[in-house]
């Protein structure tokens, strides 16, 4: 039995987490500079101001409908009562489910009944699994409800043209996540993604390979500029830090610094050396723990860009 007094502690600090969430979503002002020009970016569920680029809010949830009218005939037309259809069930939501409460003997075997008749064969009972790992993963990686939907209709597509058969699921899905990360812009590593997996970093990127392959996809290299803010936010650096490392960032990519070179190890010692720059030492240690990158790769990478592009980094 869990003590009342423990109970209610634990229903505080879920109110004082939520109600902190609230604020931070209805900020009018960056507290960092005080610009009023932000913006809500609804695709990453970020909300950033538009001159330091600050993130201000994470997880910011999208209030409005999942379709768009550009006039007000569309808007009548296409306006509409219940829940809306998702990909992320495997029937699109369409069907009608009763709840366990308050159930009846008869209602109880009338439910039962219900959930087999939803799962045909086990061709659909694994496809159910599939869309709750997917949903399990983003959930952890804190993905926005947008990649969850577009990484759902992925793994149809990928089923449709029978690719699933004889290959793990689990290692598809992370593979899908992984992919429509990269499609949407927004950046999670690869060894994020295995921490939050069932299987082995080796299998997840056999299936990106594999789906790249099969399903002609076209995935532009990741940017270093794209893991800067996150990497910043979670070392706890400056704005000026963030807008330093871009700097550094932008002039290796002129001298081609970047070419064959990993985007993260580039953004981690980028992040290492502004951080020193600036006056807000971090460790190499640090660094590779918040991006994931070997403190080898952070000592090679900045020993480059400090020497090819004449900045003095005083330890």
């Amino acid at each position: 039995m869990v003590p009342e007094r423990e109970k209610g502690e634990g229903r505080d600090k879920k109110q004082g987490k939520q109600e902190e969430e609230e604020d931070d979503a209805n900020v009018s002002v960056c507290p960092e500079c005080g610009s009023k020009c932000l913006v809500r970016d609804y695709t990453k569920a970020e909300i950033f101001c538009a001159d330091c680029g600050l993130v201000i809010a994470e997880n910011i949830v999208d209030m409005g409908p999942e379709w768009r009218a550009f006039d007000s005939e569309q808007m009548l037309k296409r306006a509409r009562a219940g829940a809306p259809l998702t990909y992320r069930i495997h029937d699109k939501g369409l069907s009608t489910l009763t709840k366990w409460n308050s159930l009846t003997q008869g209602q109880y075997k009338l439910k039962k009944w219900q959930q087999r008749t939803h799962i045909a064969n086990t061709t659909e009972r694994s496809f159910i699994f599939a869309l709750s790992e997917i949903d399990r993963i983003s959930s952890a990686l804190k993905l926005p409800m947008n990649i969850r939907e577009a990484a759902s209709m992925l793994y149809r597509r990928a089923m449709k043209k029978h690719l699933i058969r004889g290959r793990s699921i689990e290692g598809i899905t992370s593979a899908i996540i992984y992919i429509t990360c990269r499609q949407y812009g927004v950046p999670r590593t690869l060894e994020e993604i295995t921490e939050v997996s069932r299987v082995e970093q080796k299998e997840i990127s056999r299936a990106y390979r594999f789906l790249l392959r099969e399903l002609d996809l076209k995935i532009s290299p990741a940017s270093p500029i794209d893991f800067v803010p996150r990497f910043c936010s979670m070392l706890g650096l400056s704005s000026d830090i963030r807008a330093k490392a871009i700097e550094i960032i932008k002039k290796a990519s002129e001298k081609e610094l970047t070419n064959g070179r990993g985007p993260i190890g580039i953004a981690a010692a980028a992040i290492y050396i502004a951080a020193i720059l600036n006056g807000e030492h971090r460790t190499q240690k640090d660094v590779s723990d918040v991006t994931g990158v070997t403190e080898v790769t952070i000592r090679n990478r900045y020993k480059e860009l400090s020497e090819q592009l004449d900045i003095e980094v005083l330890l």
